[in-house]
């Protein structure tokens, strides 16, 4: 006789055999999945009022996860990407568990059709060519933090890598010589490499003549030898925005921060006449579809398109005011 599994243990099998034995999921997915069920099952002992080890399967149903989803947006004031966020890592676990746990399949399915919540899409933002150049000029390259910021900052921008695979790069991920390039493995471990320019293989090659501080020390130490952390990484962009804003002052106007770069990277590229595809790949995206946003933003490249094309003419008639009394009948 089979026995039914717990709650606990499905949880601790999706994370150790699912999420990392055999996704390969990164950390960083897996401490987003971690933080949500945190959340959920807190939610839950509070309302089934036991302790979270103590709650059993049926107990979490799509009653409990939506409300669980409405008190997030009202009681700590997510907005609705991070609710769907939230709902994404509950609809992968309920994936999950309902295979392993087949009796509770119907329970599961309810779940699996709660819907992602719509939200209204912002433009992309990204930085101009005299933005960037004036970012690239404010480190100090008289002062070693300064010189590696240097690199960082221009290597981000000429590649577009993620800010996990900036502060993740080892010098034996940087390769010189013909066909220069930087390889990562990226979001959901996929493996790629991005191409240096001429300018950027010359900064870098200088850059890592540089004594170690450390041994086995990343591209891009801390003052120990260590790595950036993403917090770390935030901060020196911020003083170096904050001193480019006095040479170019639409930076201040402007939140930069290392996605914005990457960003910039994809409508450099996209202005330059790349493909949708070729841009998925360049960006390491699981899907063209996800760099339809950067078509969306490129406004100039759609001036260029309408240039390209016989708009339909028209023809402007004055402007005559309407009959007063017509006009308040109107706006009744």
């Amino acid at each position: 006789m089979t026995h039914e599994p717990t709650l606990a243990g499905l949880l601790q099998g999706f994370f150790t055999d699912r999420l990392m034995k055999q996704r390969r999921a990164s950390r960083h997915t897996i401490a987003s999945y971690r933080d949500t069920f945190r959340l959920l099952l807190q939610f839950a002992a509070k309302r089934h009022r036991q302790p979270p080890s103590a709650l059993a399967l049926q107990q979490i149903d799509a009653p409990l996860v939506v409300a669980f989803l409405d008190d997030l947006e009202s009681a700590r004031r997510v907005g609705a990407r991070t609710r769907n966020l939230r709902l994404t890592a509950i609809h992968s676990f309920a994936h999950y568990a309902s295979f392993e746990a087949p009796t509770h399949a119907a329970q599961l399915q309810r779940i699996l059709a709660i819907p992602a919540k719509r939200f209204t899409r912002t433009l992309v933002p990204f930085l101009s060519r005299s933005e960037v150049d004036a970012l690239l000029a404010a480190p100090d390259q008289r002062s070693w933090s300064g010189r590696r910021d240097h690199a960082l900052i221009l290597l981000a921008v000429q590649t577009g890598l993620r800010l996990s695979e900036l502060t993740g790069l080892h010098r034996e991920d940087v390769q010189f010589g013909s066909g220069a390039h930087v390889h990562v493995i990226g979001k959901g471990r996929k493996e790629r490499c991005t191409p240096l320019s001429k300018d950027t293989r010359s900064v870098l090659a200088a850059w890592l003549r540089e004594p170690p501080r450390a041994p086995d020390q990343p591209v891009f130490p801390n003052a120990r030898g260590g790595s950036l952390s993403a917090h770390g990484v935030h901060y020196l962009l911020s003083k170096h925005v904050a001193a480019a804003t006095e040479a170019c002052p639409s930076l201040g106007a402007k939140r930069v921060s290392p996605h914005v770069l990457r960003h910039t990277t994809v409508m450099d590229l996209l202005q330059e006449g790349v493909e949708q595809r070729a841009l998925a790949l360049w960006l390491g995206h699981e899907s063209a579809e996800t760099t339809q946003m950067y078509l969306d933003a490129d406004l100039e490249m759609k001036q260029r398109l309408l240039d390209q094309t016989t708009p339909p003419s028209g023809k402007p008639v004055r402007y005559r005011p309407d009959d007063r009394l017509l006009a308040f009948l109107r706006s009744l």
